[in-house]
């Protein structure tokens, strides 16, 4: 709800369509909420005409009713959002998108560094993305993509796979190199996904945003895949499935 009482989304046919989509459980919302903060899921906030601003949870309180969000005081995004009204967070949970409204936003500034309060949420929006499944790597081995931008001057660099989905990857870089902006193509990226899955593909960056995380900030890479041929779509597609596989058994 927003802070005038009326719903964000009062279009008839939205309304329909969300109706079956629409957790109220205090006790689903808060498991939603707790998975975001222990698995530090990136959330974007925003708003109509505001930028996106790219954040994480870091804890959620059900006691107090209370949301604290990572943020940098400094950043323009986060004083536009302070002063803005009606404001959604949306997140990704493996192939679920969770969306929900965003009230009473506050910067709250101390020695350790600041944060945004906000009021916990009454109602989360669940949408499964059937259209591409994302899946974020386990196991010990940690999934990177390598590549060797010119930029660089010959030397590789290795960037964590934060999620993989039949169309795209998102990436993290944790140094502040302007390597990456959105259209740019990169061609010839090793994706190391696990010891027996390696797949040559290209990359075209789809957004760039910066994250800030419980550990400090870094920059989330968008991208999709372009130019897979068949055996290297077949590889992507049985690790994809494989994953997806294990995630449900370390939930039972």
């Amino acid at each position: 709800m927003s802070r005038d009482g009326s719903s964000r989304r009062n279009d008839p046919a939205t309304q329909a369509a969300a109706s079956d989509l629409r957790v109220r459980s205090q006790v689903e919302i808060r498991a939603l909420l707790r998975q975001m903060v222990q698995n530090d899921i990136p959330v974007s906030l925003g708003g109509a005409d505001l930028p996106t601003y790219s954040t994480s949870l870091w804890a959620e309180d059900s006691e107090h009713q209370v949301l604290v969000f990572s943020a940098d005081a400094k950043a323009e995004a986060v004083q536009r959002l302070v002063c803005a009204g009606d404001l959604t967070a949306t997140a990704y949970l493996d192939n679920v998108k969770i969306q929900f409204d965003v009230d009473d936003l506050v910067l709250v500034n101390g020695r350790a560094g600041s944060v945004l309060n906000a009021s916990y949420p009454r109602e989360v929006f669940r949408f499964q993305r059937r259209s591409s499944f994302r899946v974020q790597p386990i196991g010990r081995g940690r999934a990177q993509a390598c590549m060797a931008p010119p930029e660089l001057a010959g030397r590789q660099l290795e960037l964590r796979i934060i999620d993989l989905s039949y169309t795209g990857v998102a990436l993290m870089l944790a140094e502040p190199l302007e390597l990456f902006r959105r259209g740019q193509r990169l061609p010839n990226v090793l994706l190391e996904l696990d010891a027996g899955t390696r797949i040559n593909t290209g990359l075209v960056v789809s957004h760039v945003s910066r994250v800030e995380a419980i550990g400090g900030a870094y920059w989330r890479i968008g991208c999709e895949l372009a130019g897979l041929d068949l055996v290297a779509e077949r590889e992507l597609q049985r690790y994809i499935d494989q994953t997806q596989r294990r995630s449900r058994l370390l939930t039972l």
